[in-house]
């Protein structure tokens, strides 16, 4: 399947979630906010399948001062 991650499209086995996403790009659900088809999700959702067509949005946060 095909998803728009953060502005780019990626190619995704299909039944891919938000976690494998993640763990794919070497982030972990603490330290980044999700959006999909801009609806904020919350971490414990983060296993939730994606669809094709879906639009991903994630943030990653960063310390600093």
């Amino acid at each position: 399947m095909r998803v728009k991650v953060n502005g780019q499209d990626r190619d995704l086995p299909d039944g891919s979630d938000i976690a494998s996403l993640l763990a794919a790009g070497g982030l972990t659900a603490d330290k980044v906010a999700v959006e999909v088809n801009r609806r904020l999700v919350r971490a414990e959702k983060y296993n939730q399948p994606l669809k094709d067509g879906d639009e991903v949005e994630i943030v990653t946060f960063v310390g600093g001062g």
